[in-house]
């Protein structure tokens, strides 16, 4: 294991508090597959695993909305069956339209305070690829504000996948401290 960042402390201020935080529903699984498709980055699951996604796996997921309540972001979780006090984050992705205002920051903020609180999650898990930097960065700020360490260490070699894939590095951050009473997230 290698530790990313040792403990420190940082809050950065609201970019866009326009946008609502709250769990995703069924009817927003097809705007989570749009996103994904379109983000060029992420793999893309088929569009009935979204939807899935958005019925089972609800309080371990958020979304993003504007104005209209049309999700403009997503970050899909879920508690490890073998760790329930961790929360695995599978997926995050913005609407290209929306980058750039701290909505990946805020998704994740309002996805910890919410599991901390109803679910007593202590860490949660993220698996990045070696290139994506963006990735590495979101996950270092979050522990990073949370006053808590980040480490990274192998988890799927490229030679695990049945296709051509990069290796996946296993990012772990915590352990969190009490959920925070400014989280934008309503229910």
């Amino acid at each position: 294991m290698t530790p990313v960042l040792q403990s420190a402390t940082s809050t950065p201020p609201d970019l866009d508090s326009r946008h609502e935080y709250r769990p995703p529903t069924v009817d927003d699984g097809v705007r989570l597959w749009e996103m994904a498709r379109d983000s060029d980055v992420l793999d893309v699951n088929s569009s009935y695993s979204y939807l899935l996604w958005c019925r089972d796996f609800a309080a371990t997921s958020v979304v993003a909305v504007d104005e209209d309540d049309r999700p403009v972001g997503f970050v899909t979780g879920y508690l490890r069956p073998g760790a329930p006090h961790t929360v695995f984050v599978w997926q995050v992705a913005v609407d290209a339209a929306h980058r750039g205002r701290g909505l990946a920051r805020g998704m994740l903020d309002a996805l910890v305070d919410r599991v901390a609180a109803d679910h007593g999650v202590t860490a949660l898990e993220t698996t990045v690829s070696p290139d994506n930097a963006a990735s590495i960065a979101t996950f270092t700020s979050l522990a990073r504000r949370r006053g808590t360490g980040i480490v990274r260490s192998d988890l799927f070699a490229a030679g695990s996948f049945p296709d051509a894939h990069q290796p996946e590095d296993l990012y772990t951050v915590g352990p969190f401290a009490a959920p925070t009473n400014d989280s934008q997230e309503t229910s």
